[in-house]
C-alpha cells in the first residue's frame, strides 16, 4: 500500500461513518483518506516521508461543514468595527471615535454586530449624529437586514429626502418628511454601503450581478485580500467546505485565482442569487456556471432566493399579523406564482435551490413552490433547501420529510442561545407562536434532513460555539418542547449533514477511506467535556486535501 504522508494516532475519531462510528488513528496520502483503524494498524503504513502526529486522545472529526456563510462579504467586515458585546451609548461612542481616529481616509465608516435595541428602539440618524456627526457612518444589525445611518451617510447616499424602494424593503421617513435613518432591507441600504467601496463584495448578494466594469488590478488585489482572510477564518475554526450562499461568476473567479496559487484552503460551492426581477432565462447562467465549475474544490449548480426578510425588523413573512401591528404580516419577495415557476425551471434544469424563508408564511410559500416543481417535472434526488425556517406552521412540518427537504438552520440564531439578545424576536413572534419557532429536533424526527451553518457574518462563524449553543440552548418557557438535539446529531449536522445537503456526501463529511483528507482535531476530547464548556475547545490543527491549512500557533498557506 501506499505510504501515507501524514498519519494521526491516539486520537478519539468520531468518522460520522455509521458502519464505521469510531477509531483512532487515519492515514491521508494523495488528498485523500488512505487508511482508518487502529494506531497500531494505522503505524504501519508510514515511510520514511510520512509526519506522524499524537492526537493524545483528542476528537478527530470530518473537517467541519458551513452550510450557510457569505465568504466575500465576511471577508469585507473583518475590516469593519465590531461592536458585539458593547452595550450603551458611551460605550459605543468611544468605539467608533477611536475607529474614525486610526482610519481617517476610509470614505464610509461601517459598525457591525448591533442589536435592534442598543439605543432603545427606534435608532435614528440623530443618534449616530451625536456619535460621528461629520463624517459618513453606519451601523449594521446583527441579523445584517437593517442598517442605521448618520445624517451625513443619508445625504452622501442620496437618501435623506426618502428613496423609492421595492416591497419587503424601506427607507424610514421621519415626522420631519426626511428620512429617519433606518433603512430596511438591501434594497434601501445599497445606496449607503456603496460609499465604503467595497460594494464588488456584496454584489452576489445584493444583485446576483457581475462588476459593471472589469475591476482594476489594485481593485482585484484589494478583492483577493478579503477573500484571503475569510478563507484563513475558516481554517482557523476547522472549517474544510463552505456553502456560499450569495454569489456570483466573479467570486468563482477570485477563489479560483487563489486556488492557482495554490493558496485554497477550503473547499466552495457558490451560489448563483437569482432575484426578483431577472427574467426566467436568467436561470440560463445557474446552468452554466453548474456546467463549468464541479471538481473538489470548486462547484456551483445552487440557485439562491430570498422569500423575505427577518422578524426583528418586521419583514418576515407571516401567516398571521405580527402582534404589534394589527394587520401587518410582512411582504413577500416573490408571489407565489412567480416563485413556483422559477422554482420548477431550476428543478427542470437539475439545478439545486436554496432560500431564505424566515417566517411561517414564507416557508409555506417555498414549500408550495417546491412541492409544484416535482408535481411538473417528477421525483428526483433535488434537495432543495430552506434556510432559517425560524417559524413553521404545525402542519408544514410533515411536508419536508414527505418532499425530500433539507432544513438548513444555524444554532447561533435561536435568541438567548448564543449572542443575539431574546428582544425584540420573541416578542414579535408572540407567546401563542413559540411553540412553532427554531422546531430543529421536531423538524429532524418528521423526516427533514439537517445541516448547520452559521450564516456568518450575521453571526460568529465557531462551529465549536454553534456546538454548544445548539445542545445547550434553553427553552423560553419550561411549557415548550425541547428542540435541541444531541451532541451526535449536532455533529452529524455540522459534517455529514452537511455535506449531503450540498450533494457533496460522495467524498466528504465522513472519515472514510478514499474520502477526501479533510479533518478538524480539537484541543481536546468533545465527549468528555460538560456540554457548557465545549466552547473551551479549541481548534489545533485544520487539515484539507491532506495539507495542514491550520495549526494552532502557526498558520500553513
Amino acid at each position: 500500500m501506499t505510504p501515507a504522508d501524514l498519519i494521526v494516532t491516539n486520537a478519539s475519531i468520531l468518522t460520522m461513518d455509521p458502519d464505521c462510528p469510531r477509531a483512532a488513528a487515519v492515514a491521508l496520502a494523495g488528498g485523500r483518506i488512505l487508511a482508518v483503524g487502529t494506531t497500531g494498524d494505522i503505524a504501519r503504513l508510514a515511510g520514511p516521508a510520512t509526519e506522524t502526529l499524537d492526537a493524545k486522545g483528542a476528537t478527530l472529526l470530518p473537517g467541519f461543514v458551513e452550510s450557510h456563510c457569505h465568504l466575500f462579504m465576511g471577508g469585507a467586515e473583518l475590516g469593519h468595527l465590531q461592536l458585539g458585546g458593547l452595550e450603551g451609548f458611551d460605550a459605543v461612542a468611544a468605539a467608533v471615535r477611536e475607529f474614525a481616529a486610526a482610519h481617517p481616509d476610509q470614505p464610509m465608516l461601517m459598525a457591525q454586530g448591533v442589536n435592534y435595541n442598543l439605543f432603545g428602539p427606534p435608532t435614528t440618524r440623530h443618534d449616530l449624529d451625536r456619535i460621528l456627526p461629520d463624517r459618513p457612518f453606519a451601523m449594521v444589525s446583527t441579523d445584517h437586514h437593517t442598517i442605521w445611518a448618520n445624517t451625513a451617510a443619508l445625504t452622501a447616499a442620496g437618501l435623506l429626502g426618502g428613496f423609492e424602494t421595492p416591497p419587503g424593503s424601506e427607507v424610514v421617513m421621519g415626522a420631519d418628511g426626511l428620512a429617519a435613518g433606518e433603512l430596511r432591507e438591501p434594497p434601501a441600504s445599497e445606496p449607503v454601503t456603496a460609499l465604503t467601496g467595497e460594494g464588488r463584495a456584496m454584489l452576489g448578494l445584493r444583485t446576483g450581478g457581475e462588476p459593471e466594469t472589469e475591476p482594476t488590478a489594485a481593485q482585484r488585489s484589494t478583492d483577493l485580500g478579503m477573500m484571503r482572510r475569510a478563507l484563513d477564518h475558516l481554517a482557523r475554526h476547522g472549517i474544510t467546505f463552505a456553502v456560499n450562499m450569495d454569489g456570483n461568476l466573479y467570486t468563482l473567479q477570485l477563489l479560483d485565482q487563489i486556488r492557482a496559487e495554490g493558496a485554497l484552503t477550503a473547499r466552495v460551492k457558490v451560489a448563483f442569487h437569482f432575484k426578483p426581477f431577472m427574467p426566467l432565462d436568467a436561470l440560463e447562467k445557474a446552468s452554466a456556471m453548474a456546467r463549468d465549475w464541479s471538481d473538489d474544490w470548486l462547484t456551483s449548480g445552487l440557485v439562491k432566493m430570498f422569500m423575505d426578510g427577518v422578524i426583528d425588523s418586521g419583514t418576515a413573512v407571516m401567516l398571521h399579523d405580527y402582534p404589534c401591528r394589527p394587520g401587518w404580516r410582512g411582504e413577500p419577495l416573490f408571489d407565489a406564482a412567480h416563485f413556483a415557476e422559477v422554482a420548477t425551471e431550476a428543478d427542470r434544469r437539475g439545478l439545486q435551490i436554496a432560500v431564505h424563508a424566515i417566517g411561517d408564511g414564507a416557508v409555506q410559500c417555498v414549500i408550495n413552490g417546491y412541492e409544484a416543481a416535482q408535481a411538473a417535472n417528477g421525483p428526483r434526488d433535488s434537495r432543495h433547501r430552506i434556510e432559517h425556517i425560524e417559524l413553521i406552521d404545525p402542519a408544514d412540518v410533515p411536508r419536508l420529510g414527505t418532499l425530500g427537504l433539507v432544513a438548513s438552520v444555524q444554532p447561533p440564531h435561536p435568541p438567548g442561545a448564543m449572542d443575539f439578545p431574546l428582544e425584540p424576536t420573541v416578542h414579535n413572534i408572540g407567546r401563542d407562536r413559540w411553540a412553532d419557532a427554531y422546531r430543529w429536533r421536531t423538524l429532524a424526527e418528521a423526516g427533514a434532513e439537517l445541516a448547520f451553518g452559521s450564516d456568518w457574518p450575521v453571526a460568529d462563524i465557531s462551529p465549536l460555539r454553534g456546538i454548544k449553543a445548539a445542545v445547550c440552548r434553553k427553552r423560553w418557557d419550561d411549557g415548550l418542547q425541547d428542540e435541541r438535539l444531541g451532541l451526535m446529531a449536532t455533529l452529524a449536522a455540522y459534517t455529514s449533514g452537511g455535506a449531503r445537503a450540498a450533494h457533496a456526501d460522495h467524498d466528504r463529511g465522513m472519515v472514510r477511506p478514499r474520502y477526501l483528507a479533510d479533518l478538524v482535531l480539537l484541543s481536546g476530547d468533545i465527549e468528555t467535556v460538560t456540554a457548557d464548556a465545549i466552547d473551551t475547545l479549541e481548534v489545533a490543527m485544520t487539515i484539507c486535501g491532506g495539507r495542514v491549512v491550520y495549526r494552532r500557533g502557526a498558520t500553513t498557506a
